[in-house]
Protein backbone atom coordinates (compact mmCIF):
# COMPACT_ATOMS: atom_id res chain seq x y z
CA UNK A 1 0.00 0.00 0.00
CA UNK A 2 1.14 3.35 -0.93
CA UNK A 3 -0.11 6.08 1.28
CA UNK A 4 -1.02 9.42 -0.30
CA UNK A 5 1.92 11.45 1.09
CA UNK A 6 4.06 9.16 -0.91
CA UNK A 7 1.81 9.56 -4.30
CA UNK A 8 2.59 12.07 -6.68
CA UNK A 9 0.83 14.92 -7.61
CA UNK A 10 -0.50 13.73 -10.99
CA UNK A 11 -1.65 10.55 -8.98
CA UNK A 12 -3.31 12.61 -6.27
CA UNK A 13 -5.22 15.09 -8.78
CA UNK A 14 -6.48 11.99 -10.58
CA UNK A 15 -7.95 10.60 -7.92
CA UNK A 16 -11.09 12.12 -8.04
CA UNK A 17 -11.76 10.67 -11.34
CA UNK A 18 -11.35 7.33 -10.11
CA UNK A 19 -13.39 7.51 -7.18
CA UNK A 20 -15.77 9.08 -9.11
CA UNK A 21 -15.87 5.81 -11.24
CA UNK A 22 -16.22 3.57 -8.44
CA UNK A 23 -19.11 5.11 -6.98
CA UNK A 24 -21.06 4.95 -9.94
CA UNK A 25 -20.91 1.12 -9.95
CA UNK A 26 -17.48 0.56 -11.61
CA UNK A 27 -13.43 -0.54 -11.19
CA UNK A 28 -11.13 1.79 -11.98
CA UNK A 29 -7.06 2.07 -11.43
CA UNK A 30 -4.17 3.75 -12.60
CA UNK A 31 -2.06 1.73 -15.18
CA UNK A 32 0.58 0.98 -17.61
CA UNK A 33 3.53 3.83 -17.78
CA UNK A 34 2.75 6.27 -15.05
CA UNK A 35 2.30 3.81 -12.65
CA UNK A 36 6.40 2.58 -13.45
CA UNK A 37 7.35 5.26 -13.79
CA UNK A 38 6.91 6.08 -9.89
CA UNK A 39 8.49 3.38 -8.89
CA UNK A 40 11.19 4.47 -10.51
CA UNK A 41 11.21 7.60 -9.70
CA UNK A 42 11.02 9.01 -12.69
CA UNK A 43 8.93 12.50 -14.07
CA UNK A 44 4.79 11.47 -14.50
CA UNK A 45 4.02 12.19 -17.85
CA UNK A 46 0.40 11.10 -18.65
CA UNK A 47 -1.75 9.33 -16.33
CA UNK A 48 -3.88 6.51 -17.86
CA UNK A 49 -6.49 4.89 -16.20
CA UNK A 50 -8.16 1.49 -17.16
CA UNK A 51 -11.60 0.95 -15.82
CA UNK A 52 -14.43 -1.90 -16.16
CA UNK A 53 -16.99 0.47 -17.46
CA UNK A 54 -17.71 0.59 -21.16
CA UNK A 55 -17.15 3.75 -22.74
CA UNK A 56 -20.64 4.80 -23.03
CA UNK A 57 -20.93 4.33 -19.44
CA UNK A 58 -17.82 6.88 -18.58
CA UNK A 59 -19.93 9.20 -21.07
CA UNK A 60 -22.69 8.97 -18.46
CA UNK A 61 -20.59 9.24 -15.28
CA UNK A 62 -18.29 12.80 -16.87
CA UNK A 63 -20.13 15.73 -18.02
CA UNK A 64 -17.06 16.36 -20.35
CA UNK A 65 -15.57 13.78 -22.38
CA UNK A 66 -13.90 13.44 -25.96
CA UNK A 67 -14.36 10.49 -28.03
CA UNK A 68 -10.10 9.87 -28.78
CA UNK A 69 -9.98 6.73 -29.65
CA UNK A 70 -13.83 5.00 -28.15
CA UNK A 71 -13.76 1.97 -31.22
CA UNK A 72 -10.29 0.86 -28.76
CA UNK A 73 -12.58 1.72 -25.55
CA UNK A 74 -10.67 4.85 -25.22
CA UNK A 75 -12.18 8.10 -24.17
CA UNK A 76 -10.86 11.64 -22.76
CA UNK A 77 -12.16 13.03 -19.62
CA UNK A 78 -11.99 16.58 -18.75
CA UNK A 79 -11.86 17.77 -15.30
CA UNK A 80 -10.85 21.43 -14.71
CA UNK A 81 -7.92 22.35 -17.49
CA UNK A 82 -6.52 18.71 -16.90
CA UNK A 83 -7.49 15.72 -19.23
CA UNK A 84 -7.41 11.66 -18.54
CA UNK A 85 -7.79 8.83 -21.23
CA UNK A 86 -9.62 6.16 -19.86
CA UNK A 87 -9.85 3.12 -21.20
CA UNK A 88 -11.84 -0.05 -20.69
CA UNK A 89 -10.48 -3.45 -19.70
CA UNK A 90 -10.11 -5.31 -23.22
CA UNK A 91 -8.75 -8.36 -24.55
CA UNK A 92 -7.53 -8.72 -28.08
CA UNK A 93 -8.20 -11.63 -30.74
CA UNK A 94 -5.73 -12.68 -33.12
CA UNK A 95 -3.68 -10.54 -35.35
CA UNK A 96 -3.27 -11.06 -38.77
CA UNK A 97 -1.17 -8.59 -39.83
CA UNK A 98 1.41 -8.09 -36.68
CA UNK A 99 -0.21 -4.55 -35.68
CA UNK A 100 -3.76 -4.26 -35.30
CA UNK A 101 -5.86 -6.90 -33.46
CA UNK A 102 -8.99 -8.05 -35.83
CA UNK A 103 -11.08 -7.77 -32.82
CA UNK A 104 -11.16 -5.81 -29.51
CA UNK A 105 -13.50 -7.23 -27.18
CA UNK A 106 -14.56 -5.31 -24.14
CA UNK A 107 -14.35 -7.50 -20.45
CA UNK A 108 -15.04 -6.53 -16.58
CA UNK A 109 -11.69 -7.90 -15.59
CA UNK A 110 -8.86 -6.46 -14.62
CA UNK A 111 -6.60 -9.06 -15.17
CA UNK A 112 -7.95 -9.84 -18.56
CA UNK A 113 -6.36 -6.60 -19.90
CA UNK A 114 -3.48 -6.43 -18.54
CA UNK A 115 -2.47 -10.30 -19.51
CA UNK A 116 -2.21 -8.43 -23.04
CA UNK A 117 0.57 -5.58 -21.88
CA UNK A 118 3.52 -5.81 -23.50
CA UNK A 119 6.35 -5.77 -20.68
CA UNK A 120 5.67 -6.93 -17.40
CA UNK A 121 6.94 -3.56 -15.56
CA UNK A 122 4.09 -2.25 -17.96
CA UNK A 123 1.53 -4.58 -16.54
CA UNK A 124 1.26 -2.75 -13.24
CA UNK A 125 -2.05 -1.41 -11.46
CA UNK A 126 -2.83 1.05 -8.63
CA UNK A 127 -6.23 1.87 -6.76
CA UNK A 128 -6.65 5.42 -5.61
CA UNK A 129 -6.06 4.51 -1.93
CA UNK A 130 -2.92 2.95 -3.10
CA UNK A 131 -2.83 -0.75 -3.04
CA UNK A 132 -0.68 -1.52 -5.91
CA UNK A 133 -1.68 -4.69 -8.24
CA UNK A 134 0.79 -6.76 -9.33
CA UNK A 135 -0.18 -9.64 -11.04
CA UNK A 136 3.20 -10.38 -13.32
CA UNK A 137 5.53 -9.19 -11.03
CA UNK A 138 6.74 -6.05 -12.97
CA UNK A 139 7.82 -4.33 -9.42
CA UNK A 140 10.36 -7.16 -9.63
CA UNK A 141 11.32 -6.49 -12.80
CA UNK A 142 11.98 -2.80 -12.18
CA UNK A 143 13.82 -3.45 -8.82
CA UNK A 144 15.90 -6.42 -11.18
CA UNK A 145 16.16 -3.58 -14.11
CA UNK A 146 14.77 -6.29 -16.43
CA UNK A 147 12.21 -6.11 -19.67
CA UNK A 148 10.28 -9.55 -19.48
CA UNK A 149 7.15 -9.70 -21.81
CA UNK A 150 4.29 -10.71 -20.14
CA UNK A 151 3.06 -14.36 -20.85
CA UNK A 152 4.94 -15.62 -23.48
CA UNK A 153 7.45 -13.42 -25.54
CA UNK A 154 6.57 -15.16 -28.91
CA UNK A 155 2.51 -14.38 -28.68
CA UNK A 156 2.89 -10.82 -27.88
CA UNK A 157 5.42 -9.79 -30.77
CA UNK A 158 3.28 -12.05 -32.81
CA UNK A 159 0.27 -9.68 -31.66
CA UNK A 160 2.24 -6.09 -32.25
CA UNK A 161 5.79 -6.79 -33.68
CA UNK A 162 6.71 -2.93 -32.77
CA UNK A 163 6.80 -4.19 -29.35
CA UNK A 164 10.34 -5.64 -30.33
CA UNK A 165 11.00 -2.20 -30.72
CA UNK A 166 9.73 -0.90 -27.57
CA UNK A 167 11.84 -3.61 -26.05
CA UNK A 168 15.19 -1.98 -27.00
CA UNK A 169 13.79 1.23 -26.88
CA UNK A 170 13.04 0.64 -23.21
CA UNK A 171 16.81 -0.93 -22.59
CA UNK A 172 18.02 2.09 -23.82
CA UNK A 173 15.76 4.65 -22.16
CA UNK A 174 15.65 2.97 -19.11
CA UNK A 175 19.37 0.86 -18.90
CA UNK A 176 17.85 -2.23 -18.52
CA UNK A 177 18.52 -5.71 -19.69
CA UNK A 178 16.41 -7.45 -21.48
CA UNK A 179 15.24 -11.02 -19.94
CA UNK A 180 16.88 -13.98 -21.93
CA UNK A 181 13.75 -15.52 -23.56
CA UNK A 182 12.23 -12.34 -24.56
CA UNK A 183 15.46 -11.38 -26.27
CA UNK A 184 15.22 -14.64 -27.64
CA UNK A 185 11.95 -14.25 -29.06
CA UNK A 186 12.65 -10.55 -30.77
CA UNK A 187 16.04 -12.06 -32.41
CA UNK A 188 13.94 -14.94 -33.35
CA UNK A 189 10.69 -12.12 -34.85
CA UNK A 190 12.73 -9.33 -35.64
CA UNK A 191 11.59 -9.94 -39.40
CA UNK A 192 8.03 -9.35 -38.25
CA UNK A 193 8.82 -5.24 -38.43
CA UNK A 194 8.39 -5.58 -41.66
CA UNK A 195 4.99 -5.60 -41.24
CA UNK A 196 4.99 -2.23 -39.29
CA UNK A 197 4.89 1.07 -40.59
CA UNK A 198 7.56 3.25 -40.81
CA UNK A 199 6.33 5.98 -38.45
CA UNK A 200 5.87 3.76 -35.73
CA UNK A 201 9.26 2.32 -36.25
CA UNK A 202 10.69 5.50 -36.42
CA UNK A 203 9.14 6.86 -33.29
CA UNK A 204 11.19 4.15 -31.15
CA UNK A 205 14.09 4.48 -32.96
CA UNK A 206 14.85 7.93 -32.44
CA UNK A 207 13.92 7.07 -28.35
CA UNK A 208 15.94 4.25 -28.69
CA UNK A 209 19.07 7.06 -29.83
CA UNK A 210 18.09 9.35 -27.26
CA UNK A 211 17.79 7.36 -24.19
CA UNK A 212 19.95 6.85 -21.26
CA UNK A 213 22.44 4.43 -22.37
CA UNK A 214 22.55 4.27 -26.57
CA UNK A 215 25.45 2.33 -27.23
CA UNK A 216 23.66 -0.51 -24.95
CA UNK A 217 20.09 0.25 -27.11
CA UNK A 218 22.29 0.22 -30.57
CA UNK A 219 23.86 -3.30 -29.37
CA UNK A 220 20.64 -4.88 -28.91
CA UNK A 221 19.51 -3.36 -32.22
CA UNK A 222 22.26 -5.10 -33.62
CA UNK A 223 22.18 -8.60 -31.86
CA UNK A 224 18.74 -8.84 -32.27
CA UNK A 225 19.23 -7.94 -36.04
CA UNK A 226 16.05 -5.57 -36.27
CA UNK A 227 18.66 -2.83 -37.62
CA UNK A 228 17.96 -5.56 -40.86
CA UNK A 229 14.33 -4.84 -40.94
CA UNK A 230 14.70 -0.81 -40.76
CA UNK A 231 14.94 1.68 -43.49
CA UNK A 232 18.55 2.28 -45.13
CA UNK A 233 20.08 0.12 -42.55
CA UNK A 234 19.92 -3.74 -44.19
CA UNK A 235 23.44 -4.82 -44.66
CA UNK A 236 24.76 -1.53 -42.57
CA UNK A 237 25.99 -3.98 -39.53
CA UNK A 238 29.62 -2.80 -39.60
CA UNK A 239 29.07 0.82 -39.81
CA UNK A 240 26.46 0.67 -37.10
CA UNK A 241 29.28 -1.18 -34.91
CA UNK A 242 31.14 1.66 -35.25
CA UNK A 243 28.66 4.14 -34.72
CA UNK A 244 27.62 2.00 -31.25
CA UNK A 245 31.18 2.00 -29.96
CA UNK A 246 31.29 6.60 -30.09
CA UNK A 247 27.98 6.30 -28.21
CA UNK A 248 29.36 6.93 -25.00
CA UNK A 249 26.73 9.79 -23.51
CA UNK A 250 23.41 10.90 -23.94
CA UNK A 251 22.55 12.63 -27.22
CA UNK A 252 21.04 15.86 -26.93
CA UNK A 253 18.82 16.06 -29.86
CA UNK A 254 16.59 14.40 -32.65
CA UNK A 255 18.69 16.12 -35.13
CA UNK A 256 22.39 15.36 -33.52
CA UNK A 257 20.74 11.30 -33.14
CA UNK A 258 20.12 11.32 -37.24
CA UNK A 259 23.78 13.18 -38.24
CA UNK A 260 25.70 11.17 -35.88
CA UNK A 261 24.10 8.20 -37.27
CA UNK A 262 24.58 9.36 -41.04
CA UNK A 263 28.49 10.36 -40.42
CA UNK A 264 28.81 6.39 -39.55
CA UNK A 265 26.89 5.23 -42.39
CA UNK A 266 27.46 4.40 -46.00
CA UNK A 267 24.94 6.00 -47.63
CA UNK A 268 25.01 8.01 -51.27
CA UNK A 269 22.16 10.46 -51.06
CA UNK A 270 21.32 11.72 -47.53
CA UNK A 271 18.12 13.01 -48.46
CA UNK A 272 16.61 10.11 -50.11
CA UNK A 273 17.63 8.06 -47.01
CA UNK A 274 16.09 10.20 -44.48
CA UNK A 275 12.98 10.75 -46.89
CA UNK A 276 12.22 6.63 -45.78
CA UNK A 277 12.10 7.42 -42.64
CA UNK A 278 9.32 9.96 -43.59
CA UNK A 279 10.73 12.77 -41.28
CA UNK A 280 9.38 16.29 -41.82
CA UNK A 281 11.27 18.08 -44.26
CA UNK A 282 12.56 20.68 -41.46
CA UNK A 283 14.08 17.99 -40.02
CA UNK A 284 16.00 16.39 -43.60
CA UNK A 285 17.02 20.08 -44.39
CA UNK A 286 18.63 20.43 -40.92
CA UNK A 287 20.43 17.11 -40.78
CA UNK A 288 21.50 17.26 -44.72
CA UNK A 289 23.16 20.95 -44.12
CA UNK A 290 24.92 19.99 -41.16
CA UNK A 291 26.38 16.87 -42.77
CA UNK A 292 27.11 19.36 -45.72
CA UNK A 293 29.56 21.26 -43.48
CA UNK A 294 30.46 18.48 -41.24
CA UNK A 295 33.31 17.28 -43.44
CA UNK A 296 33.98 21.13 -44.68
CA UNK A 297 35.01 22.10 -40.97
CA UNK A 298 37.05 18.33 -40.19
CA UNK A 299 39.20 19.37 -43.17
CA UNK A 300 40.06 23.30 -42.33
CA UNK A 301 39.67 22.92 -38.64
CA UNK A 302 37.96 26.17 -38.20
CA UNK A 303 35.15 27.96 -39.94
CA UNK A 304 35.50 31.01 -42.43
CA UNK A 305 33.40 34.14 -42.47
CA UNK A 306 32.08 32.98 -45.60
CA UNK A 307 31.51 29.50 -44.17
CA UNK A 308 29.53 30.78 -41.18
CA UNK A 309 27.38 33.04 -43.40
CA UNK A 310 26.26 30.61 -45.56
CA UNK A 311 25.73 27.95 -42.85
CA UNK A 312 23.60 30.13 -40.49
CA UNK A 313 23.39 29.59 -36.50
CA UNK A 314 21.49 26.32 -36.40
CA UNK A 315 23.89 24.30 -38.31
CA UNK A 316 26.85 25.62 -36.81
CA UNK A 317 25.51 24.66 -33.88
CA UNK A 318 24.81 21.02 -35.00
CA UNK A 319 28.24 20.29 -36.48
CA UNK A 320 30.17 21.64 -33.03
CA UNK A 321 27.84 19.42 -31.13
CA UNK A 322 28.74 16.62 -33.39
CA UNK A 323 32.27 17.45 -33.07
CA UNK A 324 31.99 17.42 -29.17
CA UNK A 325 30.44 14.50 -29.37
CA UNK A 326 32.97 12.42 -30.85
CA UNK A 327 35.73 14.24 -29.43
CA UNK A 328 36.77 15.92 -31.92
CA UNK A 329 37.39 19.33 -30.33
CA UNK A 330 34.12 21.35 -30.99
CA UNK A 331 33.27 24.52 -29.76
CA UNK A 332 30.20 25.45 -29.93
CA UNK A 333 29.97 28.93 -28.10
CA UNK A 334 33.06 30.30 -29.55
CA UNK A 335 31.66 29.71 -33.45
CA UNK A 336 28.22 30.69 -32.55
CA UNK A 337 29.76 34.02 -30.60
CA UNK A 338 31.83 34.79 -33.93
CA UNK A 339 28.58 33.97 -36.22
CA UNK A 340 26.45 36.91 -34.20
CA UNK A 341 29.52 38.79 -34.69
CA UNK A 342 29.32 39.42 -38.21
CA UNK A 343 28.24 42.24 -39.91
CA UNK A 344 25.57 40.60 -41.46
CA UNK A 345 23.82 37.25 -41.57
CA UNK A 346 21.19 37.59 -44.55
CA UNK A 347 20.54 39.29 -47.86
CA UNK A 348 17.73 40.25 -46.06
CA UNK A 349 19.60 42.34 -43.35
CA UNK A 350 21.13 44.04 -45.94
CA UNK A 351 20.62 48.23 -46.06
CA UNK A 352 19.43 48.30 -49.51
CA UNK A 353 17.26 46.16 -51.63
CA UNK A 354 16.40 45.00 -55.21
CA UNK A 355 13.82 47.85 -55.16
CA UNK A 356 15.85 50.20 -54.60
CA UNK A 357 18.97 49.06 -57.28
CA UNK A 358 15.65 49.01 -59.92
CA UNK A 359 15.00 52.80 -58.82
CA UNK A 360 18.09 54.38 -59.09
CA UNK A 361 20.24 52.31 -61.84
CA UNK A 362 17.93 53.00 -64.59
CA UNK A 363 18.21 49.02 -65.40
CA UNK A 364 15.55 46.45 -66.50
CA UNK A 365 14.88 43.56 -63.86
CA UNK A 366 16.85 40.73 -64.23
CA UNK A 367 19.56 38.28 -63.02
CA UNK A 368 21.79 41.62 -62.25
CA UNK A 369 19.34 42.09 -59.46
CA UNK A 370 20.21 38.91 -57.17
CA UNK A 371 24.01 38.96 -58.32
CA UNK A 372 24.39 43.09 -57.17
CA UNK A 373 22.71 42.14 -53.81
CA UNK A 374 25.18 38.80 -53.14
CA UNK A 375 27.86 40.99 -53.94
CA UNK A 376 27.67 43.63 -51.85
CA UNK A 377 26.48 41.06 -48.85
CA UNK A 378 29.95 39.91 -49.29
CA UNK A 379 31.96 43.17 -49.70
CA UNK A 380 29.99 43.96 -45.72
CA UNK A 381 30.54 40.44 -44.53
CA UNK A 382 34.42 41.41 -45.20
CA UNK A 383 34.21 44.58 -43.84
CA UNK A 384 35.02 46.32 -47.17
CA UNK A 385 31.76 48.62 -46.86
CA UNK A 386 29.21 49.22 -44.28
CA UNK A 387 26.20 48.32 -43.82
CA UNK A 388 24.11 51.57 -44.50
CA UNK A 389 21.75 52.48 -47.11
CA UNK A 390 23.52 55.67 -48.89
CA UNK A 391 26.90 54.04 -48.81
CA UNK A 392 25.91 51.02 -50.23
CA UNK A 393 23.58 52.54 -52.99
CA UNK A 394 26.80 55.38 -53.89
CA UNK A 395 28.64 52.35 -54.52
CA UNK A 396 26.56 50.54 -56.78
CA UNK A 397 26.18 53.99 -58.99
CA UNK A 398 29.71 54.29 -59.10
CA UNK A 399 31.20 50.67 -59.51
CA UNK A 400 28.64 48.78 -61.28
CA UNK A 401 26.58 50.91 -63.08
CA UNK A 402 28.14 49.80 -65.83
CA UNK A 403 29.54 46.14 -65.14
CA UNK A 404 26.35 44.53 -63.66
Amino acid sequence: MISNQELPTEFLEAIPVLKEIEQAGFEAYFVGGSVRDMFLGHPIHDVDIATSAYPEEIKQIFKRTVDVGIEHGTVLVLIGEEQYEVTTFRTESTYQDYRRPDKVTFVRSLEEDLKRRDFTMNALAMTADGELIDLFDGLKAIKQQQIIAVGKPNERFNEDALRMMRGLRFASQLDFSIEEATLSAITEHAHLLKEISVERICVEWVKLLLGKNPRWGVELFLTTECFNYCPGLINQQLELCRLQTKLTTVISSEELAWILLLDHLTVKNTKKWLKQWKLSNKMIQSVTDALNYLPIRRTKGDWTKDMLYEAGAETICLVEQVLTYLGEDGHESLYLEAYQKLPIHSLHELEISGKDLLENLDKSPGAWVGITLNHLANLVLHNQLTNNHNELLLYCQKELRDDV
